[in-house]
């Protein structure tokens, strides 16, 4: 089965941090890129090896990534 997982991959420090947030797993690398491929390796490990209560009890049905505007300053 495929999947498609949303990724949030942001700037840190002189690399990038990856976030699956469906399902809680991280990773990082020197590129988006590398950060991508990483996260994608770690999010098809955990869910080849995880049992599946654990599979079921991270895995979110929706998660929206939007804008909000907020005013400051």
């Amino acid at each position: 089965m495929i999947r498609h997982l949303t990724t949030i991959i942001e700037r840190e420090g002189d690399g990038y941090v990856a976030w699956c947030p469906a399902l809680d797993i991280a990773s990082q690398g020197d590129t988006v890129e590398m950060a991508r491929a990483n996260v994608q390796e770690a999010v098809s490990l955990f869910l080849e090896t995880a049992p599946a209560e654990e599979v079921a009890g991270r895995l979110k049905s929706e998660v929206f990534v939007t804008d909000v505007e907020v005013a400051f300053g």
